[in-house]
């Protein structure tokens, strides 16, 4: 027990919060001071209130080289941490766990090779923040939506890169089905590297797809976000 106590004590810091970004109802940017902390973009975190012991995975929104760090929330109603992270105001405290995961994006990546980025929802977040901490990324970014209050802040990505794929409404500037909708009518070229992440279904279902279309298993990478 005492072990277990004190590797807590070293992997564990209290962050202060300062900015809250709602962006909507049920979603929300949560930005912390970085208190020296380093990580990959692709990693995640285990975030939680200073008074609880519970925590939970939260895939780093922010930058490498950003001084503060973000995560993107989307409120779970019966969750034990996002509601109560909803409820919090910039001064108040957080628990940060050290980053860890694998998700990350080659140390050098290849110029022959397409980059694609594939998420469904708050799975966006890591492909935030590879792009963020790599700005001349050469990407293109499918983020399957329900609909436009969905779109996290996506001014952010280039206009070209970022196709939003709604499933329950139709735009003009958007296109209107699932990402495995679209996968099927635009096929990927093989010498494409894929990143997936968010629900397990749309993993599975993206991850066939690609395969048959004649991408390499080791061409593709996911994380399973929820």
């Amino acid at each position: 027990m005492n072990e277990v106590s004190e590797a807590n004590k070293i992997s564990t810091k209290l962050h202060e919060i300062l900015e809250m970004r709602h962006l909507n109802e049920s979603t929300f940017v949560v930005k912390l001071e970085k208190n020296n902390l380093s990580f990959k973009a692709g990693q995640h975190i285990n975030v939680g209130p200073a008074n609880s012991i519970h925590t939970r995975e939260y895939s780093i929104y922010s930058g490498e080289h950003d001084d503060y760090l973000e995560i993107l929330v989307k409120e779970v109603t019966d969750g034990f941490i996002s509601p109560v992270l909803k409820k919090q105001l910039p001064g108040n405290m957080l628990v940060v766990e050290e980053p860890v995961g694998y998700f990350s994006l080659p140390v050098k990546i290849n110029p022959d090779e397409k980059l694609l980025f594939i998420a469904s929802g708050t799975g966006i977040s890591p492909f935030h923040s590879f792009i963020k901490s790599n700005p001349d990324l050469d990407y293109t970014l499918l983020h399957g939506i329900r609909d436009n209050t969905e779109k996290y802040e996506d001014s952010f990505y280039e206009t070209a890169r970022y196709i939003p794929c709604t499933s329950r409404q139709k735009n003009d500037d958007s296109y209107f089905g699932r990402v495995t909708h679209y996968l099927e009518e635009h096929p990927v070229s093989p010498n494409t590297r894929c990143f997936l992440c968010g629900n397990s279904s749309m993993i599975h279902d993206v991850y066939d797809i690609l395969e048959n279309q004649g991408v390499p298993s080791e061409m593709i990478h996911a994380e399973v976000y929820f």
